[in-house]
């Protein structure tokens, strides 16, 4: 099923002493371009999550960010006892030696190199099970916003097919029409060239069928529906498709060029013109597809 490249995902989790929060956001790139904002605790997992990540959702300018949030009463700093006693019998000495008050102490002690110490947060087993669902779970929230955009896109796309098929089909009307201009305009050129009554029939029919095959399409028709009907099928496919239909889609404009190239009709012309138009709009939907 067709999937967009932009979306968005959330998921959080308790664990032991912490909240953690969990939040995927992918928008469209020609490549997986993965970025991660991970607290320094989980940084010995950023292998893991940049692949979990890169092969859930592949193609897509990706970030995904981590915070972590403390429980009430879960501290994540220590305070170093042996070197704030140090620190503060030293300043109290020179205090008393310099007849200075002890006021703030406390508090100018408390700032000094290494009395605050961040503790290592070391999760358990348990708990690095429940940071894999959380990120399993942003990403199925992302994945479902992307399935569901991907509707509207599979939709759109769908309608711009049927419509050059459409045009493809009011456009060959004009096939009889196109060939008798054809053999009107070579008679009148040969007319002009030589007498009327001197008109050399082998040679009109040699310069008819000179032109009836430079301007023959039934090449061009044909791939041409087998280009959008195979589109379509595409669109229908698995997810991971964006590729292949911008293939596709290029193929589609070639036929749809030659067409133009080879028309010789007014009114089938403008029919190309509007062929292009839809080609165009589907160019840049395709972009947004995974």
């Amino acid at each position: 099923m067709l999937q967009s490249m932009t979306g968005f995902g959330k998921a959080e989790k308790e664990l032991s002493e912490q909240k953690i929060t969990i939040q995927i956001k992918s928008l469209n790139s020609k490549h997986s371009d993965v970025y991660l904002k991970l607290p320094n605790d989980f940084r010995d997992k950023e292998l893991h999550f940049r692949k979990t990540v890169s092969d859930s959702l592949g193609r897509g300018k990706i970030e995904m960010q981590l915070s972590i949030d403390q429980k009430e009463g879960a501290t994540a700093y220590k305070i170093n006892e042996e070197v704030f006693k140090r620190y503060y019998h030293d300043l109290k000495n020179l205090g008393e030696e310099l007849d200075e008050p002890e006021s703030d102490l406390l508090a100018m002690v408390s700032k000094l190199p290494e009395v605050i110490e961040a503790t290592e947060s070391t999760l358990s087993e348990e708990d690095w099970e429940k940071v894999s669902t959380c990120l399993d779970q942003a990403i199925e929230e992302l994945v479902n916003f992307r399935l569901k955009e991907g509707e509207s896109l599979s939709a759109d796309l769908s309608q711009h097919i049927q419509q050059i098929l459409r045009l493809l089909d009011e456009a060959l009307q004009y096939e009889p029409e196109r060939i008798e201009i054809v053999k009107e305009r070579i008679k009148k050129n040969l007319e002009e060239a030589e007498q009327k009554e001197k008109i050399d029939q082998d040679r009109f029919e040699q310069e008819l069928i000179y032109y009836l095959e430079k301007y023959d399409i039934s090449e061009e028709k044909v791939r041409l529906k087998a280009h959008c009907n195979y589109f379509t099928e595409v669109l229908q496919g698995k997810a991971g498709q964006g590729r292949k239909l911008g293939f596709i889609g290029q193929e589609i404009g070639r036929e749809i060029n030659t067409l133009g190239s080879k028309a010789n009709h007014a009114e089938m012309q403008r029919l190309v013109v509007q062929m292009k138009d839809a080609l165009e709009k589907i160019k840049e939907q395709v972009l947004n597809v995974w």
